[in-house]
């Protein structure tokens, strides 16, 4: 099975999720749950991840302290604020919202 690229707007909804169900993650365990979880449909580049997470960290969605990995590399583990919550109850609402539109519009057509 071919893996698509994650539609534009809801990479930071798919990371906040992440988070919300898995608590404390460093960047490769976020996008490996999602690559999972999507049953391998989407996949996340590091070159859209880590900027993202790095947005995220900026706009207090996120908290980041550096660990220990369990191949003992170091990393930086993220873990979602309360304003990240807040954030992702509103990202899956305009996720809602668009899918809604776009379905409407195929089976109309």
């Amino acid at each position: 099975m071919s893996r698509d690229e994650i539609p534009p707007g809801t990479l930071y909804m798919l990371i906040l999720r992440v988070l919300a169900r898995n608590g404390e993650l460093h960047g490769f365990e976020i996008a490996k749950c999602i690559e999972l979880l999507s049953q391998d449909v989407l996949q996340v580049e590091e070159g859209s991840l880590y900027p993202a997470l790095q947005r995220m960290l900026m706009k207090g969605w996120v908290k980041a302290e550096w660990g220990v990995t369990a191949e003992n590399r170091r990393a930086r583990y993220y873990r979602l604020t309360t304003a990240g919550r807040k954030q992702l109850e509103q990202e899956i609402s305009r996720f809602e919202r668009v899918i809604g539109a776009v379905t409407r519009v195929i089976q109309t057509a």
